[in-house]
């Protein structure tokens, strides 16, 4: 954690590289930073590989394997780097950073095969006009494919996984240089390990995965007690009707996470002439000030509460497009404020759990000095994939995003409300993600995700000189 409380001077001052990812020179070393802007680290170099997935790029990988090993200097790739505790960066390492948006489409396979570093937007702009989109995506198009898989994040269309359930095969550079295809039936333990495996296994080149078909959709907006929410949304997961369903809680203190809203959407029954993908719009802006807004303010974020469930069903409540919903950059609701930082948790409990999830939050949160600004709730399929699977069972995904102070007190409060989640969270068989701030305890981690030894084991037995390595590595698996 050393030198994080330089980041709000690196934030002011530093070039910026897709808005998220931060790079400069600190005491005679650059340095590499993140979407938190708490994880700067000292890095030997970065680099940006723009070839095609050909042998060009192969060629450039093996390179920088073989000069990382000789060095013994760790590697590991990102695209936008939105993860919040260095998990996409490598302390006196190279960094690389994949910077191609090449994507192809096979309409009668409904897949495409796409560059690893292709983003999600590269990849709704070349499905649209042939009439299909991503299965499973993350919530914003900022993000990059490849990456997308190394945390195995998932989406909002229902009844659906984490989105490396839909990607049928990949091919990576081993630690080794060797170049291998990977798939559900093929080398399916190397795919297993990479799924959710945080670059730590091999460096994706291009990846084939699933589409969809675009649809018109119609939302359909349900407001009741918290802890009715639960049983409203299995309902909605299991009808065949709806394709995308999300939930909402309200979060001004005095009546903290007492009311849910449920947003379902379904097919209408006129699918001709669907309009190009568009953003949100102006909506969406409008939204994003009104969410500034709750920044210290309880009345704020009662407005907005109503805002979402009485004006926003009525002004937000027409038809769109299943592309045009989730082809949102995360921009949108970007934190202009140089002395605060928006900070992600997300955690995942089954539909019989989500009560205790509730009371948890309850207890926990109001208790801390943070500003809760929102969480999103969200469904993610059994995945028995992943060897690193946060989801043994169904569960509800709550993405939380909260507003945090750049200062020792706050990441120090953080830390602590942190870890006092996952406890209880854990305790009534739920998980914690791993993508964000590195704030849970060793033991949290061995406990949450009970095969993590056994990834690390693997991973040492494929990567001896752990060429391929991460703050997440250096922080959590290379101890177990």
């Amino acid at each position: 954690m050393a030198g994080w409380m330089a980041s709000d001077t690196l934030r002011a001052k530093l070039p910026v590289y897709d808005g998220t990812m931060w790079i400069g020179p600190r005491g005679g070393k650059k340095v590499l930073n993140d979407a938190s802007l708490l994880s700067e680290t000292p890095i030997h170099k970065h680099i940006v590989l723009k070839q095609n997935p050909e042998a060009g790029l192969i060629a450039a990988i093996r390179k920088e394997l073989v000069e990382a090993r000789s060095e013994g200097r760790p590697i590991n790739v990102g695209a936008a780097r939105h993860s919040m505790g260095g998990q996409a960066i490598p302390r006196d390492g190279t960094a690389i950073t994949f910077d191609n948006g090449t994507v192809q489409v096979d309409k009668q396979a409904q897949s495409y095969r796409a560059h690893a570093g292709a983003r999600w937007s590269q990849v709704i702009a070349t499905l649209d006009p042939v009439g299909l989109s991503p299965m499973v995506m993350q919530s914003n198009n900022d993000f990059g494919v490849a990456a997308t898989f190394c945390v195995n994040a998932h989406g909002w269309p229902v009844p659906k996984g984490p989105m490396g359930a839909t990607v049928k095969s990949l091919r990576m550079v081993l630690p080794d240089g060797d170049l291998v295809t990977c798939s559900p039936s093929q080398n399916v333990e190397l795919f297993n390990l990479a799924m959710g495996g945080y670059g730590l296994i091999g460096v994706i080149v291009d990846m084939e995965v699933e589409a969809a078909k675009n649809t018109r959709l119609v939302p359909q907006f349900e407001v009741f007690p918290a802890e009715q929410f639960a049983g409203a949304f299995r309902a909605a997961v299991q009808d065949p009707a709806v394709s995308m369903a999300y939930g909402r809680l309200n979060v001004a203190r005095k009546t903290f996470f007492t009311e849910a809203l449920l947003v379902t959407y379904r097919e209408t029954a006129d699918q001709t002439d669907l309009p190009a993908a568009a953003g949100s719009g102006w909506m969406a802006h409008a939204a994003s000030r009104i969410y500034r807004g709750q920044l210290g303010n309880e009345e704020m974020k009662r407005f907005r509460w109503w805002n979402e469930t009485a004006v926003g069903p009525t002004l937000g409540g027409g038809e769109t497009t299943r592309n045009s919903l989730i082809n949102e950059p995360v921009v949108t609701l970007d934190d202009r404020n140089p002395s605060r930082v928006d900070i992600l948790h997300e955690y995942f409990v089954g539909f019989d759990q989500f009560d205790g999830f509730l009371a948890a939050c309850r207890e926990v949160i109001p208790a801390s000095y943070q500003e809760f600004l929102n969480v999103t709730l969200r469904y993610v399929a059994q995945d028995d994939q992943s060897v690193l699977s946060y989801a043994k069972v169904p569960r509800i995904a709550a993405v939380m995003s909260f507003s945090q102070e750049m200062s020792a007190r706050a990441e120090a409060d953080m830390a602590r409300m942190t870890q006092a989640l996952i406890d209880r969270i854990v305790a009534i068989g739920g998980a914690y993600y791993l993508p964000y701030r590195p704030h849970a305890r060793l033991d949290q981690l061995a406990q949450t995700y009970e095969n993590a030894s056994t990834f690390s084991k693997m991973k040492r037995e494929l990567d001896p000189q752990l060429v391929l390595r991460n703050n997440l590595w250096d922080n959590y698996l290379e101890r177990l």
